[in-house]
């Protein structure tokens, strides 16, 4: 995928994360300048762990990204599951669970960074600025407005600002219509390291909450915390997003409680609720969802990431294929990425109803059942949900 146009087209992409910078790389390599517009005034450093298999490690690969990405990946060993008391519930050993599989795993801030220091010299970004404007008579560039005054000419417009797209609420669906809640809140920070964990991870679960503590690559702690929640509004501001963490978790064991008031309000926190984004269609006219923007997988699928980076790959192809055919691109596009989603989606429905169990009873049970299921089994179930096949 090296060919060049004679004149290079031009991509507006709303959102500088990893759907955003992925695409600006691969557009790059069939000739297109892109423009990165970003709300945030700096890169995110928000999120939390996640992996990369399959079709996702496999298309960074071919950006040449496997180097530093394994130079950047966690190793884990083992996970231990604590209860609300303190007592063990259970061990994960992760290289038994894992033998056989392609697997990365890193901060969603390293791949972020990553995917930065590998934009190339067609691509710019603008940050502490949002698209409040698109107009597309069809005839002539696409005429984009920002909040900072600018206008810009674009032959394609690419939403790919995460889940809570503003293009998509004002061009495709409302939140509302849009949004498939699958019953859980998540919230991540990290804070200063006082557990000493090594390459483990150290879990406290209790029936409908789940908290993760694992150490970061910069010497920091890092925290999960999932627990059973409905709707999907969050909290106004950050005072009211702590609140409503510390009223989800009481109860629970000293050191999950502790670790909420032990966080620097200046290093940024991630709070959301799992939802996924169901849409009849991912492209209007010469605008484009991508990433979690378009088909929002949740936490609970292991491949968020992984397709939104081949996801961008397969747009660049699709247009390179019909460089004089957006509609045809763009149709071609989802025609071959929405099964794929479709059945990630279904999986992350079924994975939804027994990741955390809800009652006493469910949740003893799913713990026994982890217990003594022998690990090839696990990790059977595990192969099959991770490698996946894709669209290429």
């Amino acid at each position: 995928m090296t060919s060049r146009p004679v004149s290079p087209s031009h991509a507006v992409i709303a959102g500088a994360g990893i759907a955003g910078l992925t695409a600006a790389w691969w557009l790059d390599r069939i000739g297109w300048r892109t423009t990165l517009v970003e709300r945030a005034p700096d890169l995110r450093t928000d999120g939390y762990m996640l992996g990369l298999s399959g079709p996702g490690l496999a298309t960074a690969t071919r950006m040449g990204l496997r180097p530093a990405l394994e130079a950047r990946s966690r190793e884990i060993d083992e996970n231990l599951y604590l209860d609300s008391r303190g007592r063990e519930l259970l061990r994960i050993r992760y290289p038994d669970l894992l033998q056989g599989i392609d697997w990365i795993t890193l901060s969603r801030t390293a791949l972020v960074d990553l995917l930065a220091g590998a934009l190339p010299a067609s691509a710019t970004i603008r940050f502490d600025d949002r698209i409040t404007e698109i107009e597309d008579h069809q005839e002539g560039p696409v005429q984009v407005g920002l909040a900072s005054g600018a206008a810009l000419a674009a032959d394609l417009v690419i939403g790919a600002e995460g889940l809570r797209s503003d293009l998509r609420r004002r061009h495709f669906a409302s939140d509302k219509v849009a949004f498939e809640p699958l019953g859980y809140g998540v919230a991540a920070f990290r804070l200063p390291d006082t557990l000493g964990l090594g390459r483990d991870f150290l879990s406290y679960a209790q029936p409908g909450r789940l908290t993760e503590f694992y150490t970061l690559a910069d010497g920091s702690l890092a925290t999960l915390y999932v627990w059973r929640r409905t709707g999907i509004d969050l909290p106004a501001g950050e005072a009211d997003r702590i609140q409503a963490l510390k009223t989800a978790y009481a109860g629970a064991h000293p050191a999950v409680l502790t670790a909420i008031d032990a966080r620097d309000p200046a290093d940024g926190l991630y709070f959301d609720t799992t939802l996924m984004s169901v849409l009849p269609h991912w492209s209007k006219g010469r605008l484009l969802l991508l990433g979690d923007a378009a088909h929002c997988l949740t936490l609970l699928s292991g491949q968020g990431a992984g397709m939104a980076i081949t996801s961008a790959a397969l747009l660049a192809e699709c247009l390179l294929r019909h460089p004089l055919d957006m509609g045809k691109a763009l149709t071609e596009h989802e025609a071959r990425l929405r099964p794929v989603i479709g059945r990630l989606q279904a999986r992350s429905r079924k994975l939804a109803r027994l990741f955390i169990p809800a009652t006493s009873t469910g949740f003893r049970l799913r713990n026994l059942a982890l217990r003594h299921m022998p690990a090839r089994l696990l990790a059977r179930q595990l192969t099959r949900d991770l490698k996946g096949d894709g669209p290429f």
